[in-house]
This record gives structure tokens, C-alpha cells and sequence, in this order.
């Protein structure tokens, strides 16, 4: 595959749309779609630089799962803590600052933080950190603005086991939710 066009094609609030056209493998054009957080100005540009973090956090012999509703899918789903980095912010500090905005809830410290892979690799660049985290204090509702609307809580594995089987989540909250009830070391 060979890429032979890039641009921009729309430019709003918070994604941009990009048009990249390709040579397949047979010599003919093929156009894709994608949506990028940042101002890319080329396809070198893709992927290039993370822009938050999803948190795998543990409290006690807990996992902390956030069901929240989700614009995107129209209801609610069990997720991740994440967020955006801000600028010149740490990772560090953007991690501690998104578990006190969702959840209420104080780092304690960062396990593990994994290098940065791609959240949607179909449709967008976007990528992310993972981390895995211990944290303390009591969930609460939580999210600083009107447009969120999230319910923070700890989940033992028996309880996310049961969960698994009836709820719906996104694929890296069902991913850490199942490692988290089938290895009791992973976290």
C-alpha cells in the first residue's frame, strides 16, 4: 500500500476528519477515512504523539470500573478512568488528575505504564498510554462537567465476573475486567 494523497477534510472542536488515498496492492486507488485529536500534517504524522491515558486501577483486591454514559453509543457502559494529557502536563500527573475528577479517588502509586497503542486503529490515529495503578479512598459520582455523566465504583472479581456476562463495556475495560477475575497476580 502506498499512500498518494493526504487531506484534511474537516476541522472540528475536538476531531479532525482526514482523507488519505492509497494504491492497494493491484495499482488502484483506494480512499480512507479517518479522525485524528491533533492537526496532522501528513501521514509520518499519524500515531505520532500519544494524547492521554486509560487507568487499570486496583484498590485493595478491587478493581475500579466507571459506568458511564457514552455519547457515542447512546446509553451507558462500563469503562476505563482516562483522559486526555493537558499541555505540558506529565503522564504522571494527568493520571493522578483524571482518577481525582472521575472517581474521587488518590494515587497511590503507578505499577506499570505500558508504551502508547492505538485506541481505535480502524477509524483514528488516537493514541494512548495504558496504566495500572493502586489507588485509595471511596468512589463517588463523579465528572466536573455537565456533559459527563459517570458512576465510580470497586468491583470484586465476583462481581466482574457477573458483570462480564451482562454488561456491556468498552474493549479495554472487558479486556482488564476479564485478566483482572482469571490472574491474581496481574494486578
Amino acid at each position: 500500500m502506498e499512500c498518494i494523497r493526504f487531506e484534511k477534510v474537516r476541522d472540528g472542536k475536538y476531531l479532525k476528519n482526514y482523507e488519505i488515498t492509497y494504491l492497494n496492492r493491484q495499482g488502484k486507488e483506494k480512499k480512507y477515512e479517518i479522525v485524528s485529536r491533533r492537526e496532522l500534517s501528513g501521514v509520518e504524522d499519524l500515531g505520532a504523539k500519544p494524547s492521554g491515558v486509560s487507568i487499570v486501577a486496583t484498590c485493595q483486591d478491587k478493581l475500579l470500573l466507571l459506568h458511564e454514559f457514552r455519547m457515542g453509543v447512546n446509553r451507558s457502559i462500563y469503562n476505563l478512568c482516562a483522559g486526555m494529557l493537558e499541555p505540558g502536563e506529565t503522564l504522571e500527573d494527568c493520571i493522578a488528575r483524571e482518577l481525582m475528577e472521575e472517581t474521587g479517588m488518590r494515587l497511590i502509586r503507578i505499577k506499570k505504564i505500558l508504551p502508547p497503542s492505538f485506541a481505535a486503529v480502524a477509524i483514528s490515529d488516537t493514541t494512548t498510554y495504558i496504566a495500572f495503578a493502586e489507588v485509595e479512598g471511596e468512589p463517588c459520582s463523579s465528572g466536573n462537567s455537565a456533559n459527563e455523566e459517570i458512576q465510580a465504583d470497586l468491583y470484586s472479581q465476583e462481581q466482574v465476573k457477573a458483570l462480564l456476562e451482562t454488561a456491556e463495556f468498552s474493549s479495554r475495560a472487558q479486556m482488564a475486567a476479564y485478566y483482572f477475575t482469571e490472574i491474581n497476580d496481574f494486578f
